[in-house]
């Protein structure tokens, strides 16, 4: 039981909504054209969850190892770093995960593509194990690249384009000229949360030399690059309801960006590195919001 525990702990459920709304996000500009499967939408989520869970066992595991998760760090004690899992435990625990999303992501490509595209289905075998590698490497390896600044491009490329862009084409099979934008306000945004993080950690990662943009860039400049974020995100999402000239009700994942913006203003005040840790689950949560929302109106 107590085991049991220490794996759903490292699994940090938190992060598992963040995760899907690229998915979702996908599925609703899918549902716009009458293209949603359900099928498809079950099993991209199941996929992503695989990767999301991989990812934090893995993190887990590449901080524990390179010390930075210690007693200098903010927000809550890792597995490895509380010793209520072992290194070599942890690293069995990463490749059985791996071994199932690898199978889930298998599935869903069969599922979508069945024999009719075997260029299509070897595309998406690639990035599935791309996303699988990436997930690994974020923190462990000896050229992590999350230790080397890289963490924010990754997530904006896996979380947003990867994510809504291959799952729109799951279900189109080709790719539309505006699903580029809801794919920029989710890589944005998961950019943020990654961001937020990483403002939170700043001073902690420097003593440990894990050079994230944070450390690069300082607290002010970090700042007006978290901005940056969050305020693109918005103007992407508006771009993209005014150019599909959705109707009123189009416009109501618009809502999400009130607690951003919000957020925004709380962040600007904000000098203590613990009092970002609220922020992270603001903004994943909105994140989350958006997608949902997004989801529903093309329902109404």
């Amino acid at each position: 039981m107590i085991k049991l525990k220490a794996w759903i702990s490292a699994a940090r459920l938190r992060t598992l909504p963040l995760s899907v709304a690229g998915i979702i996000s996908a599925a609703a500009a899918a549902k716009e054209l009458g293209l949603f499967s359900v099928a498809i939408f079950g099993l991209s989520l199941a996929t992503t969850l695989g990767l999301q869970i991989l990812s934090n066992y893995a993190n887990d595991y590449g901080d524990g190892v390179k010390g930075t998760d210690n007693h200098e760090r903010v927000g809550p004690m890792r597995a490895m770093q509380s010793g209520a899992l072992s290194a070599t435990t942890l690293k069995k625990g990463i490749a059985a995960t791996a071994f199932i999303t690898l199978i889930l992501a298998s599935l869903l490509i069969y599922i979508s593509f069945r024999n009719e595209n075997i260029w299509h289905s070897t595309v998406f075998l690639i990035l599935g194990i791309s996303a699988i590698v990436a997930a690994i490497t974020y923190t462990v390896g000896r050229y992590a690249y999350g230790y080397r600044a890289l963490g924010d491009l990754f997530v904006f490329l896996f979380f947003g384009l990867l994510s809504v862009l291959g799952g729109y084409f799951l279900y189109a099979k080709t790719i539309d000229n505006y699903i580029v934008l809801p794919a920029v306000v989710i890589g944005l945004l998961s950019t943020a949360v990654l961001n937020v993080n990483n403002m939170r950690d700043r001073i902690a990662d420097a003593n440990a030399g894990k050079t994230t943009l944070a450390v690069l860039l300082g607290g002010k400049k970090i700042k007006q690059y978290h901005y940056f974020l969050v305020l693109g995100a918005a103007i992407a999402a508006l771009l993209y309801f005014i150019l599909k000239d959705a109707p009123w009700h189009g416009y109501i994942p618009m809502v999400a960006f009130v607690p951003l913006l919000i957020h925004l203003k709380k962040v600007r005040q904000i000098d203590s590195p613990p009092d970002f840790d609220p922020e992270l689950k603001k903004v994943a949560l909105s994140t989350f919001l958006f997608s949902v929302l997004f989801f529903v109106s093309t329902w109404i």
